[in-house]
């Protein structure tokens, strides 16, 4: 019972660590006067990402508007073992994605569109402040 007991709470601590490790989770906000964006697709005018802990991984929730009016509201929860997941909701290309923690300000992100020929790479670092993310 002992050991258990030792264990589960080595445990809860190490998740507790893991996870505040992680400067990508909050609300972040796109700035469009300062982002660059793919050419082909009509162009993000707002955008809210909220990224919370769940689970071992993280849960990602996007809202926003693109300039031809189209909304786009997303969700999906992943942990960072590289794994595709469903990404469910309006407004993307790409309907799977996986993600893996290169440290705690730099994840990658690989978004994929099952039977299509969307696949990318994106890679979201935090800066040394905490305040913005690219």
């Amino acid at each position: 019972m002992k050991l258990t007991l030792t264990m589960t709470v080595a445990f809860l601590i190490t998740t507790v660590i893991a996870l505040a490790a992680d400067s990508t989770l909050g609300t972040w906000k796109m700035n469009a006067e300062k982002s660059k964006q793919a050419s082909g697709v009509p162009q993000i005018t707002s955008l809210t990402v909220v990224r919370e802990a769940a689970d071992g991984g993280v849960k990602t929730t996007a809202s926003g508007e693109r300039a031809d009016g189209s909304k786009i509201a997303v969700v999906y929860t992943a942990k960072y073992d590289g794994k595709d997941v469903p990404v469910t909701g309006t407004g993307t290309l790409w309907d799977t994605t996986s993600i893996k923690q290169v440290d705690d300000d730099t994840l990658t992100e690989k978004r994929t569109k099952k039977g299509g020929r969307y696949d990318t790479n994106v890679r979201h670092v935090v800066s040394n402040g905490g305040k913005v993310m690219t």
